[in-house]
């Protein structure tokens, strides 16, 4: 059952936590959804559901009311190609596995709810509240060869990827990406289907959802190659399909301790500076980006991929005048990995899972990024430490 009731325990709990992140001069940035819809939402549809988009901005109006002035800068979502693709259209919760359906539905919702959030935000909290952006995933989609074809698949497959959610906020006209559009458009014909499986938005909603971020949150940790998928249109329906392209990565690509996240530090910098030039270079705060290991303290890896990938968002910086303008390692300490559990370690810190108190000890990584914040330089590091 939905119900109207404000936990007001939950209140207490964030705010105190606020206050004493505030106490600590720790400047709190806040996200509004990463992933954790109540059952009672899902129950209606989730994130398929247009309702959502009402209910979120309810959701939005008591966080403003409550925590604006202490919280000045909002992010409205995390990664929505993650639990919209991986979520409806895939194994992630709510593990729905309609791609080509239920995916482009949730995207659709998100977005609608993305620019009534933004507009309630313009409309009364701007004296309370000076920021409101959004969080999106981006590995950069390199093309497998230098053929025409592989290299239209690979710009085809980022605007897939990233540009259906950034391209009706950050691009000059708004809506979704025209190659998204023809290709579900004409593919949905194909399969007969008597309308296009993207939903369309209104005028009214193009114009709502244009524009509205005041940055853009940047999550990257890896590279993908795209080669053209050159098979027949499936009759079945998918985001892949609709996509076009065939993801792959190189084998000789250095491992982390998750399957998808191999290290390619290059890829950061040409990821940064496509969103340059796909959005006329907009401010971008880099939320997430960082690598799992197996358990250990000693994370020489782990450091040497801070250094590959900081070195490339500092060329990105100087040389090519990408707008960045804050970085967040993920994650200060070991957390749950969603249908990976607990067998992927992103964090600076380790916890002992087994300890009663989960017990927090600092790996060479956090050493090497407590330099990193107190200078604002890349140390100088000894990588067998």
């Amino acid at each position: 059952m939905v119900r109207r009731e404000i936990n007001e325990d939950g209140i207490r709990y964030y705010m105190a936590l606020i206050d004493e992140l505030k106490r600590n001069d720790i400047l709190p940035i806040v996200t509004m959804y990463h992933w954790d819809l109540p059952q009672a939402l899902q129950d209606l549809g989730g994130w398929t559901n247009p309702i959502i988009a009402e209910y979120f901005l309810d959701y939005a109006r008591v966080l403003f009311d409550k925590f604006g002035g202490k919280v000045r800068t909002w992010i409205t979502f995390n990664e929505p190609l993650s639990f919209c693709h991986g979520g409806y259209g895939g194994l992630d919760a709510p593990g729905a596995e309609s791609s080509g359906f239920e995916d482009y539905l949730c995207g659709h919702n998100v977005l609608r709810a993305h620019g009534m959030v933004y507009q309630l935000f313009r409309d009364k909290y701007m004296d309370s509240i000076d920021y409101v952006g959004i969080t999106l995933d981006f590995s950069w989609l390199e093309p497998a060869t230098t053929s025409n074809a592989d290299q239209m698949a690979a710009e085809t497959a980022r605007q897939f990827y990233f540009g259906w959610f950034a391209h009706p906020i950050f691009s000059k006209t708004g809506d979704y990406p025209p190659i998204m559009r023809k290709r579900i458009d004409a593919i949905s014909k194909l399969q007969h289907f008597p309308r296009s499986r993207l939903p369309y938005f209104t005028r009214e909603e193009i114009m709502l959802i244009h524009g509205s971020a005041d940055f853009l949150g940047l999550n990257h940790y890896t590279t993908y190659l795209i080669t053209k998928n050159r098979g027949n249109i499936s009759s079945t329906p998918s985001f892949k399909a609709d996509m076009g392209g065939i993801v792959s990565q190189k084998k000789e690509w250095p491992k982390s301790n998750s399957t998808w996240l191999k290290v390619v530090p290059w890829g950061f910098r040409k990821s940064l500076n496509w969103i340059r030039l796909a959005y006329d270079n907009p401010k971008v705060m880099v939320t997430e980006n960082g690598m799992s290991l197996e358990k250990g303290l000693k994370d020489s890896r782990r450091i040497n991929y801070l250094d590959g990938y900081l070195k490339a968002l500092l060329m990105a910086v100087t040389k090519d005048n990408c707008r960045v303008y804050g970085y967040t390692y993920w994650s200060l300490m070991d957390n749950f990995e969603w249908t990976r559990g607990f067998s992927e370690r992103f964090g600076l810190y380790e916890v002992d899972y087994v300890s009663p108190n989960k017990t927090r000890i600092a790996r060479s990584s956090a050493r090497y990024f407590t330099q990193l914040a107190q200078t604002r330089c890349i140390p100088t590091w000894n990588y067998t430490v």
